[in-house]
């Protein structure tokens, strides 16, 4: 293993090595970022602002799920099912109980964690290739209600939503509503590193590391797996209110198994047990379909397409792309980009010199 810290760094205490931010320079250089992202509408097109939003509310759901995957060691194959409900659920309390959007999108959340506690109650016992049959049959349970429950989603026909407000300020544009998706990625994030650091995140990796010791230790399995099903859901709603109030419809389709699929390449591409690489894997997943798109179209009508015989099938490969991104990290990254990114800083860091 290469040195993550220079010679010399030493913590005489807990509290020093479980901070944030490890020097003073990380916590000026996150400062300055969010400041960078302050000032994007006023250098970036609508489009370049969608993408930021998309890999903002993707970034929310995929560190709820890389709590429960990555830092407790669970399994969970219908993260998009619970993204579509905190969606759903955020619109239907806006249109029947007239709450405000601005506090429809937390209480979506706390919606979505109940949900998830009802499902991560059973499965909290079970491991394995029995947790993942357990979670993909919460993904198709919670699809056929989407379906049947015209009242809660309005069924086959979707539910239009309506644009975040708050105090008369509309965030009905990409150049307003990034604000808000930007604030939910801050509270979100921090409040995930924090929870790592305290009691129970340091029981949820416990339990990920070896639940057999941890249970010697008095760590209540049961408990924390099922906490983690919450925490998870919880975060995946957010991310699903998020995205219902940015598109200003919901449809029943659009969460299905492929887009749960999705959400774990985003954790497996990011890094397993990191709260950064959740949003460098939210990027990837979102910006590679993106830039293989720009790779087809030049393509297109060219001679590789006519030697090939591509034809229309050029239109795959955007699809064909996040399955053999997810398979060659896995066999040549499996630590994702998290690991690859604290390589490269500590390489910067210490070079020349390798202590």
């Amino acid at each position: 293993m290469i040195a993550m810290t220079p010679a010399g760094d030493f913590r005489t205490s807990y509290r020093e090595d479980m901070t944030i931010f490890p020097t003073r320079n990380s916590r000026y250089a996150l400062w300055a970022g969010i400041a960078l992202l302050c000032l994007a509408p006023l250098f970036l097109g609508r489009y370049e602002l969608g993408l930021l939003i998309t890999i903002g509310f993707s970034a929310i759901a995929a560190l709820g799920l890389n709590i429960l995957v990555g830092f407790t060691g669970q399994i969970s194959i219908g993260h998009a099912a619970f993204f579509g409900f905190g969606a759903f659920a955020s619109a239907w309390l806006h249109e029947y109980a007239h709450i405000p959007v601005a506090l429809c999108i937390p209480l979506a959340g706390l919606m979505t964690a109940l949900v998830g506690l009802v499902f991560g109650a059973p499965a909290a016992r079970l491991k394995g290739l029995y947790l993942a049959i357990a979670t993909l049959a919460a993904q198709f349970i919670l699809e056929d209600f989407f379906a049947r429950a015209p009242w809660f989603t309005g069924g086959v026909a979707g539910r239009i939503t309506e644009p975040f407000e708050l105090f008369g300020w509309v965030a009905d544009r990409e150049e307003s509503y990034f604000y808000v998706v930007l604030a939910w990625v801050v509270i979100m994030f921090v409040a995930a590193a924090n929870l790592m650091r305290t009691r129970d995140g340091r029981a949820l990796v416990a339990v990920r590391d070896h639940y057999l010791s941890a249970e010697m230790m008095g760590i209540n399995l049961a408990y924390y797996r099922t906490l983690s099903f919450g925490i998870a859901s919880f975060y995946a709603g957010i991310g699903g209110a998020l995205y219902a109030h940015y598109l200003l419809f919901v449809s029943v389709e659009a969460f299905n198994i492929l887009f749960s699929i999705q959400f774990l390449g985003m954790v497996i591409i990011g890094g397993l047990g990191s709260i950064m690489g959740s949003l460098m894997g939210a990027a990837f997943m979102t910006l590679l379909p993106e830039v293989v798109q720009a790779g087809a179209d030049l393509l297109a009508g060219s001679a590789i397409d006519r030697a090939l015989r591509l034809g229309a099938s050029i239109s795959f490969l955007r699809e064909m792309a996040i399955g053999a991104a997810i398979i060659l990290f896995l066999i040549f990254e499996p630590d994702g980009l998290a690991r690859r990114w604290r390589l490269i800083r500590a390489y910067w860091k210490l070079y020349p010199y390798s202590h």
